[in-house]
């Protein structure tokens, strides 16, 4: 498939069938997610799977937007470990995760599964369930991962789109 093409064919999946992933996919997503360019290469993230039954409720309790999946990936930043730009001080590391989880979103679209980028979640709920694990990471999203039900299908905002004229500029 074409990049386009898949990009264009990605949504936000909101209902999953019961259907569990496998281990061997879920490490493509990973492997997708690691080669994800980072500014200076510095690769302040970290990724979290959540999918023991433990985990799971976790996640669940940190958020309404689980859609019954029974596997997550977690993507973290630690600010401190990230480029900061000489100029003008800025920080790149949040840009970074961003990066590596837009990698993921893509690479779970292309391998026939779904998701949604849920950044609707209380972090502390997961930091208590797992106080040795996160660090001083900043969790920027969670990927419920699993397959489309039937009446899995995109929102209408979906095929919403600004114009190019609204969006780009060419100077």
């Amino acid at each position: 498939m074409e990049f386009l093409e898949l990009a264009k064919k990605r949504y936000s999946c909101r209902k999953f069938s019961d259907e569990k992933v496998s281990d061997a996919l879920v490490e493509k997503i990973l492997q997708a997610g690691i080669v994800a360019p980072t500014a200076v290469n510095y690769q302040p993230f970290h990724l979290y799977v959540m999918d023991s039954e433990k985990a799971v409720e976790v996640v669940n309790q940190s958020t309404r937007f689980g859609f019954g999946c029974k596997t997550f990936i977690i993507v973290g930043v630690s600010r401190d470990e990230g480029y900061v730009r000489k100029y003008d001080g800025h920080a790149f590391a949040e840009v970074d995760a961003s990066i590596v989880a837009t990698h993921i979103m893509l690479e779970i679209e292309d391998l026939g599964l779904h998701t949604t980028w849920v950044g609707h979640f209380d972090q502390e709920v997961i930091r208590k369930a797992y106080p040795d694990v996160f660090g001083d990471d900043l969790l920027i999203a969670i990927f419920p991962i699993g397959y489309a039900s039937v009446d899995g299908v995109p929102s209408s905002r979906h095929f919403e789109r600004k114009s190019m004229e609204e969006l780009v500029r060419k100077l």
